[in-house]
């Protein structure tokens, strides 16, 4: 199969562009390679990518896309997007770069690609609101920029299924973690924190959020099963993730005692739109998809040291 991958310099899809290829399809990732974080991590993702054949081409999904559909694709895997909930990011550029560029991704397949067998867009369980405990019928409610656009560029994308124009799916990320994750992000910052003996920013309440914390591995599991799948999938909307639940606390704790050190805490005010607890409903994903994820927050975390540790301290 030939396939897509938006924003294949980040952090999921560069995992998930790695998945697709071992299982011998052709991929082709695009990415901007903007710098809302550290392009020279993007840079490095890329690298690591090249080295095993999978070639990441610099595309704004927000320009002319007639170039990226010289050959037609059997699958688009939609990850690119405005991640995050922060506070100097504008609702301006959340718009332009998960409802805009989703858009003109779509309008593009349309034109240039008549075959494609599935798009598949990568929402977020941020669409639920301040708790995600809930299956996919549950009515969403966003509380952030982030969650509120993400939402609108997956009704995008199921509209045109909808409609008849496209097979496609979505399906909902519950907080992954492991190696090549985003540098502001919890385990990361926790691990650089840690290494160098810096004070960790821990926003008021968050040592008490609950999270569904998924394996990086066991996520592009659950995305590359829908290869074969499309018809069973088409339409719908499924949440993966881990239904084991742990505390920032307990997060904290394992990383502390993986690196053995003592984390020194920095407390800052609570943080606007943060979600209070995540607990993924997967019975979906389970029934459609046979996925199940495997990997514990522990041996997760071992890897993400292991890979800050080989890529940031030599």
């Amino acid at each position: 199969m030939r396939i897509l991958v938006t924003g294949a310099a980040g952090f999921i899809a560069s995992h998930l562009c790695e998945k697709l290829f071992s299982l011998g399809h052709e991929v082709i990732g695009i990415d901007n390679f903007n710098d809302y974080y550290s392009v020279a991590l993007k840079k490095m993702n890329a690298e690591d990518l090249a080295e095993k054949g999978i070639a990441i081409h610099a595309v704004d999904l927000n320009a002319d896309l007639a170039g990226v559909f010289k050959a037609e694709f059997d699958y688009v895997f939609h990850l690119a997007a405005q991640p995050g909930i922060s506070a100097t990011t504008s609702l301006t550029e959340y718009v332009d770069n998960n409802i805009y560029a989703t858009q003109n991704l779509l309008d593009a397949v349309l034109k240039y690609n008549k075959s494609i067998k599935s798009f598949v867009n990568i929402a977020t369980s941020s669409v639920y609101g301040l708790e995600a405990t809930v299956g996919e019928d549950t009515p969403a409610k966003p509380v952030s920029f982030y969650g509120t656009t993400k939402l609108a560029g997956e009704q995008l994308v199921l509209g045109m299924q909808r409609l008849g124009k496209l097979n496609a799916c979505s399906i909902r990320l519950y907080s992954v973690f492991g190696p090549r994750e985003r540098p502001e992000k919890l385990y990361t910052k926790l691990i650089e924190n840690l290494y160098y003996d810096k004070p960790f920013p821990l926003f008021e309440g968050s040592i008490k959020h609950e999270r569904s914390f998924t394996y990086v591995g066991d996520i592009v599991d659950g995305l590359a099963a829908i290869i074969g799948k499309e018809a069973i999938v088409n339409g719908e909307i499924i949440n993966l993730g881990t239904d084991e639940v742990n505390t920032t606390a307990e997060g904290i704790k394992t990383v502390e005692e993986i690196m053995n050190k003592k984390l020194i805490i920095d407390h800052q005010p609570a943080r606007k739109g943060d979600q209070q607890k995540t607990a993924a409903v997967i019975d979906k994903a389970r029934r459609l998809l046979g996925y199940e994820p495997k990997v514990t927050l522990k041996q997760g975390l071992e890897e993400q040291v292991k890979w800050y540790i080989e890529k940031f301290t030599k």
